[in-house]
């Protein structure tokens, strides 16, 4: 059996492109900041760019960054953000000075295809860029995992990055995405993506899917007339979650998760993931309108 798991990894990570993902980190946006006064515009850059940001991000973010009053700035921007008070046409964002977070999540929610590239260049976007990567594969994971066990979901209704026939196990599918997950957090974090460079991660990825696997399938034996469907869609989603934050501590802090870290986590998490596989198959099972 393990065996024919490490034979479809091997035949999935064909379907990893990791320079994909370097161009995403490495797009090149322009940002333009509107303001009606210096200590505004001061502002605004202070927190887009703040005092510990490493000084190669600094560069960058400094060239991505343009005040309107800049005769030399870019002709278009890709973002178009406006200090608070000062009328904000449709498609812009407003800085609030008061909640900065919540002018991250209005671009974060309307730009998602710049989730990686403002994650890597801004601080400010880091965390909730990361979060927001972990949670969407932590529930592709789960959905994939509902879908799979339910013969009669068709399965183009999962928009996920590979088709499901490419894939001979479902550990294999969720290894892989978990695998592009580790890509994605090295790439909004500022670290080397690939197999190569992140080749710790990778294999402990790898190992991890034995464990989650044996798990899942004790826990649906026990469970009689496809009851398991939600615990295995909750390991799924755990599994990754879990995955996710520990990358995410080994690439921000430089530490790795301690066991008594990493037991506590998947405690909490399992339950959050009950939640969300319970959610995912209530909508699966929703009739469709005529």
């Amino acid at each position: 059996m393990a065996l024919s798991l490490l034979k479809s990894l091997r035949s999935a990570y064909s379907s990893l492109n990791p320079e994909e993902v370097r161009k995403l980190a490495e797009r090149s946006i322009a940002i333009e900041l509107v303001a009606d006064s210096e200590e505004a515009y001061s502002t605004m850059e202070s927190y887009f760019l703040p005092a510990k940001t490493f000084e190669q991000d600094r560069a960058l973010g400094l060239i991505t960054l343009h005040r309107a009053t800049n005769p030399n700035r870019p002709a278009k921007a890709d973002l178009t953000i406006f200090e608070q008070g000062v009328a904000c046409p449709r498609g812009a964002f407003t800085f609030y000075v008061e909640n900065p977070e919540r002018t991250i999540d209005d671009i974060l929610d309307a730009r998602s295809d710049l989730e990686i590239t403002l994650a890597r260049q801004f601080l400010g976007f880091r965390e909730p860029a990361i979060n927001r990567v972990i949670n969407r594969i932590a529930k592709e994971n789960a959905l994939f995992t509902l879908i799979t066990a339910m013969p009669n979901v068709v399965p183009s209704f999962l928009e996920l990055p590979w088709a499901v026939g490419e894939y001979a196990t479902d550990s294999a599918f969720l290894t892989i995405n978990q695998v592009r997950m580790a890509f994605l957090i090295a790439a909004a974090s500022g670290r080397p993506v690939g197999l190569a460079e992140q080749k710790v991660e990778v294999l402990g990825i790898v190992a991890s899917a034995f464990g989650w696997r044996a798990l899942a399938r004790e826990l649906v034996g026990k469970i009689p007339l496809g009851g398991g469907l939600i615990p295995k869609a909750a390991i799924a989603w755990a599994g990754t979650f879990v995955v996710g934050r520990a990358i995410e501590q080994v690439y921000i802090t430089g530490d790795r998760m301690r066991r008594n870290e990493h037991k506590e986590l998947y405690a909490r998490a399992i339950e959050k993931g009950k939640d969300v596989a319970g959610n995912l198959l209530h909508n699966l099972r929703k009739p469709t309108a005529a």
